[in-house]
């Protein structure tokens, strides 16, 4: 096995692992909170089933590429994977391990585009992102203010009491629902270190390599990230849970249908939340608006740093290994 394969796999490995520990548990955290009651197992079982499906059917419906072609204007670089390219990565672990939700598209993505000659892709990234993040946060602020106004306020009343068993039955549908979107957007992010085209036997080595970094999630919570969650008004109410993981599904849909271009998931979801705790402090007054402004405002600066990071990485690596 020569040296380039050698990186590709670390590649591989590594980018799942930090994607995984940061991004991927946006998305399934409150799914998380809200049946913390449950074992992790049962979770993990039920994450996992659709992480298969979604995977092999994309493999299956674009000739063996596993990210549904959104890769295409990201191409492998013509040295093939170098060191260059682990470095990434490893600054998506060190930043999860302090709990900032960085975008993994941009930091893995960028340096890709750079690379490989497209870096005009960068821009189209950044565009498609902010337009994300700029319509989450106003229809989530439109809507809770107006729509779930009055159904925000009873689940705050009855936070506690018996819930009906059909809430259970559409939280676990709109995380799957949910969780399926997340995955055609954001599987380009893993998988950029191998080859455009998958065998079967190296299809199934991804899984299990996958199954295996959600199992640890699971089993520890979701870790760090997981707090960006919590620290939401309400978010650990299954009720609460379920129309959040429904409106996000909803806009990465819609995003998804727009453009093959990848954009970052991170950005959404806290636009998303944003102008949730946006709404809620303004008819409930709970969280103080002030309050409101600075968890928001915490929020928004982490993805910045992530953003600056990732374009510092994406021009300034190429300089460093003398490709620029």
């Amino acid at each position: 096995m020569d040296l380039t394969a050698i990186f590709m796999i670390v590649g591989f490995s590594l980018a799942a692992y930090s994607i995984v520990a940061n991004d991927a548990i946006q998305t399934l955290g409150t799914f998380l909170s809200s049946n913390a009651h449950r074992p992790w197992w049962v979770l993990w079982l039920f994450a996992c089933s659709i992480l298969a499906i979604v995977l092999i059917y994309g493999w299956v419906s674009s000739g063996g590429d596993p990210a549904y072609g959104r890769l295409d204007k990201f191409p492998m670089p013509d040295g093939g994977i170098s060191l260059m390219y682990l470095i990434p990565p490893f600054i998506i672990l060190i930043l999860t391990h302090f709990g900032v939700p960085v975008s993994t598209t941009f930091l893995v993505l960028s340096v890709f585009a750079i690379g490989s000659g497209a870096s005009q892709n960068i821009g189209d990234m950044l565009i498609k992102s902010g337009l994300g993040y700029a319509v989450a946060f106003i229809a989530s602020i439109v809507l809770y203010y107006t729509v779930f106004r009055r159904t925000t306020e009873y689940f705050d009343k009855t936070y506690g009491e018996p819930i009906p068993a059909y809430w259970t039955a559409l939280q676990w549908c709109s995380t799957g629902f949910l969780w399926s979107q997340w995955l055609i957007q954001d599987l380009a992010n893993i998988f950029a270190y191998l080859p455009r085209q998958l065998t079967a036997w190296e299809l199934g080595l991804a899984l299990v390599w996958l199954f295996a970094l959600h199992a640890w999630i699971f089993k520890n919570n979701g870790g760090a990230i997981q707090k960006i969650v919590t620290t939401k008004t309400g978010t650990v109410d299954i009720r609460a849970a379920t129309i959040i993981d429904f409106m996000y599904g909803i806009i990465l849909f819609v995003f998804k249908e727009m453009s093959d271009i990848p954009m970052s998931t991170t950005w959404v979801f806290l636009g998303l939340l944003a102008g949730r705790e946006f709404a809620i402090s303004f008819h409930m007054y709970k969280p103080s608006a002030r309050e409101t402004s600075r968890i928001v405002g915490q929020d928004a600066a982490k993805a910045m740093l992530g953003l600056a990071v990732s374009l510092l990485l994406a021009f300034g690596l190429p300089v460093v290994f003398g490709l620029r």
